[in-house]
């Protein structure tokens, strides 16, 4: 493959990737696409990008569960959880009171 392949290749990967609600200042699409002009582009990091693009973490969880005990820790159980339910509510705007953060109270 022609390293303009590469490039028009990583380019196509930078536009369809999403953008980060968490830091509108700091997105991977910007790293990509300044990536796509590096000198040195080797198709190691367009297959990279591409795989992360792709999610292709989930298929190696799948090949390689991970145990209940490591998802669900004896100290805290639930943690694991409320990360998830902490991440999704935050992407929506929905915060807890500032009362429930200094109690340690989850929803």
């Amino acid at each position: 493959m022609a390293p303009s392949k590469y490039v028009q290749r990583l380019k196509s990967i930078a536009a369809a990737w999403p953008t980060d609600p968490f830091r509108p200042n700091l997105q991977l699409k910007t790293f990509f696409e300044s990536l796509a002009t590096h000198p040195h582009l080797t198709p190691n990091a367009v297959q990279s990008a591409k795989v992360l693009l792709e999610n292709g973490i989930q298929h190696r969880l799948r090949q390689y569960p991970l145990s209940k005990k490591t998802l669900e820790p004896a100290s805290m159980p639930k943690h694991y959880q409320r990360l998830g339910q902490g991440y999704e509510r935050s992407v929506q705007g929905i915060r807890r009171p500032w009362w429930q953060v200094v109690f340690g109270i989850w929803r």
